[in-house]
This record gives structure tokens, C-alpha cells and sequence, in this order.
């Protein structure tokens, strides 16, 4: 296949380095030079480690490179069979670019969005032909995690949602098909992973070291909120989160936090700045976390029971299958388990209980749970 990338930013490049490996012929189109030599110079070193690692030969590694190709042009795109655009998340500006290829390319030719948060609906609907745009959302860095997301729309024809599918897993993808609804499914799921990790901060009920070692330590999640947001950028999953509750017509459940965005535009990002919630200079010292190992069950029991309903509460709403819903937060999150089967395994009694405690304390319809968390303990069955 002939695969369109455009965008030459580290998204766009490591999904042409992800297709070029499967053996596709890929064009990465950019209309930065800078950032079109800065891909080409960084995929190079790239594979060059690899080679020292012994992942591949030098030969496999030349000839991988070789099937990319750097284009200034849109119109070189025209001999493509799949488009995938990995550009700003500006609605205006994608839906520019998916009009001009339009113009382009054959009518068989697939048009995809790496969009993390807008509606693959509104953009297809810049298009004439809208049932050949499709949703394909990779994760950062694309080689590595191996989630991808399948979202068609409304107007999307049901062979191009197969077609697509079927060639992402053939780059050896795990693939989840969703529902074209806000923040898909992993970056609807795991709001409250921060949500609830920043509520109980801001509380006084622990500080961050506690906070993610009670969800690493008890839960066996390889981060905790706390340094995962300080690893995402604060002013990224802040935007996320903000997009999310508008997007849910301010539905309580996911607001936002004042802390995150205090932290956001102070300039405390994270890793990026050296300072977010942790100190990341050379000679920083971590706070010790506390030893009380009941507050720190207590915190991982109310994390997982507000992941675990929003879990539910997807496939309530038939966002994605039990199956998909699952494999994306294993793939696209890397959580230890997958959140229905650790709803199984613990029994659906549990986080209910949880939340119906929250909400006779705080009132919120942000603890709300799912009608079909209650039907689940009610009838005690289970997602698989």
C-alpha cells in the first residue's frame, strides 16, 4: 500500500516509521522544512540505535528508511491508498486539509485523522465524500504503544471502517473500535485516574508521593497520577480534560481541576519544564511517601472504583465493546488489568459501594454510578 502521513512532528513520523517497518510505501508531508529535516535526521538515529540493539540489520534498517520519503507538496500525495493526518488539533484547519485532498486523491483513497479529541464527524463533513473519512488514533510514541484507535462516524461506510482496521492490524496494531464520541475511550476512561487523584490532593487527604504510591504500590500501576501528569505535560492533559468536560456538556464527572491548571500556567509542565509536581533538577529529593498503609488503600479503592464506573458506563452506553474498552486501557494506559475484569474479579458490589458512600458525603452527581454498574451487582454477573 502507498500511505500519506501528514505532519512531520513526532507523531507523524513515528507513524510512518510504524507503517515503513510493516513494508509500506510511506510520504510524510509537511509544509515545515525544518520539521520535515528534523524527522528525516531524527528517524535515522533512531534506527541506527536499533541496529546497535540488534533489532535489525543495517540492511533492514536502510531498507526501511528507504520506503520514506520527505514531500513538500500535497498534490505527491495523490497515489495514496490510505491518508493519515497528524496536524494541530485545530478543527478549522484539518478540515482544510481533508477538502484539499479530496481534490487530490482517488476515490478509493481512505482519509484518516489521528485526532485525539475532535469529532471525526466534524471533520469529514468539509468532505464530499464523508463516508471515506475515518478516525485512526495512534498513541505517543507511536512504534512503542501498541493501541490504536478505530473511530468511524456516522457517515463513515462500514468497508472503510473494515479496510482500515484490517491494515493497522497488519502493522502488527491492537486495534479498538469506538463509538466517534468524546475522548473515544482511553481519554474519556481515564479522566478520573487524574481526576480523582488531584480531588483527593486538593481535599488534604494525602499528598502526591502518597497518592501515587498507594496506586502503584496496592494497584500495581507502573506511575502514579501524579507523576503521569507531570510525564504528559500538566498543560497538555489539562487541554484534555477541559475538551472532555465541555464536550460532555459540563457533566460533573469530569471537571477539571484548579490545581492542574495553576500548575499550567504557572509553567510547572512537568518533566519538559524540570518542575510540575515533582522537582526533576539533578540534585532534587523526592518526598517520602506515608507509611499509613490504610489511607493509602483507602485512595486506591476510590481511584478504581471512579475508573472502574467509567469503564462501565462506556460500554453502557455502547462507546466500545467490554472486549475493546479492556484492551485499549491495557494498550493505550498500560494498566495492570483491564478495568471490567478487574471489576469481575473484585465484584461489582465493591466500587458500587464506594460511590453510593461518596455520593451520601459530597452530594455530587460526579459520583453518580453507572445504571448498569447497579444492574451488574444487583444481578451479580459479570463482563466476561
Amino acid at each position: 500500500m502507498n500511505i500519506g502521513i501528514i505532519g512531520a512532528g513526532s507523531m507523524g513520523s513515528g507513524i510512518a516509521q510504524v507503517a515503513a517497518t510493516a513494508g509500506e510505501e510511506v510520504m510524510v508531508y509537511d509544509t515545515n522544512e525544518t520539521a520535515i529535516e528534523k524527522a528525516g535526521t531524527s528517524l535515522t538515529k533512531i534506527f541506527a540505535r536499533l541496529v546497535e540493539k540488534e533489532k535489525f540489520t543495517q540492511n533492514e534498517a536502510d531498507d526501511i528508511l528507504g520506503r520514506i520519503t520527505f514531500v513538500d507538496s500535497l498534490e505527491l500525495l495523490e497515489n495514496s491508498d490510505l491518508i493519515i493526518e497528524a496536524i494541530i488539533e485545530n478543527l478549522e484547519i484539518k478540515q482544510s486539509v481533508f477538502s484539499q485532498l479530496e481534490k487530490i486523491v482517488s476515490d478509493e483513497c481512505i482519509l484518516a485523522s489521528n485526532t485525539s479529541s475532535l469529532s471525526i464527524a466534524s471533520i469529514s463533513s468539509a468532505c464530499q465524500h464523508p463516508e471515506r473519512v475515518i478516525g485512526i488514533h495512534f498513541f505517543n510514541p507511536a512504534p512503542l504503544m501498541k493501541l490504536v484507535e478505530i473511530i468511524p462516524s456516522i457517515t463513515t461506510h462500514t468497508e472503510v471502517t473494515k479496510n482500515a482496521k484490517t491494515t493497522i492490524d497488519s502493522w502488527k496494531k491492537v486495534t479498538a473500535l469506538v463509538k466517534d464520541t468524546p475522548g473515544f475511550i482511553v481519554n474519556r476512561v481515564a479522566r478520573p485516574f487524574y481526576g480523582e487523584a488531584l480531588r483527593i490532593y486538593e481535599e488534604g487527604i494525602a499528598d502526591f508521593v502518597t497518592i501515587d504510591a498507594a496506586m502503584k504500590e496496592i494497584g500495581g500501576f507502573r506511575m502514579g497520577p501524579f507523576e503521569l501528569m507531570d510525564y504528559i505535560g500538566n498543560d497538555v492533559n489539562y487541554t484534555v480534560t477541559e475538551t472532555v468536560f465541555t464536550s460532555f456538556y459540563f457533566d460533573p464527572r469530569y471537571k477539571p481541576s484548579f490545581t492542574q491548571k495553576r500548575f499550567a500556567e504557572a509553567g510547572l509542565l512537568g518533566r519538559k519544564t524540570g518542575k510540575g509536581f515533582y522537582d526533576y533538577s539533578e540534585d532534587s529529593i523526592r518526598p517520602k511517601s506515608s507509611d499509613d498503609k490504610p489511607l493509602k488503600q483507602l485512595i486506591f479503592d476510590r481511584i478504581l472504583a471512579m475508573l472502574i464506573n467509567e469503564a462501565v458506563d462506556a460500554v453502557f452506553w455502547q462507546v466500545a465493546s467490554a472486549e475493546d474498552i479492556d484492551l485499549a486501557m491495557r494498550f493505550g494506559t498500560n494498566y495492570p488489568k483491564g478495568l471490567l475484569a478487574w471489576c469481575d474479579e473484585i465484584g461489582a458490589n465493591k466500587p458500587l459501594s464506594i460511590l453510593e458512600n461518596l455520593y451520601q458525603t459530597y452530594g455530587e452527581d460526579r459520583y453518580r454510578p453507572s445504571s448498569l454498574l447497579r444492574k451488574t451487582a444487583k444481578e451479580n454477573a459479570s463482563f466476561f
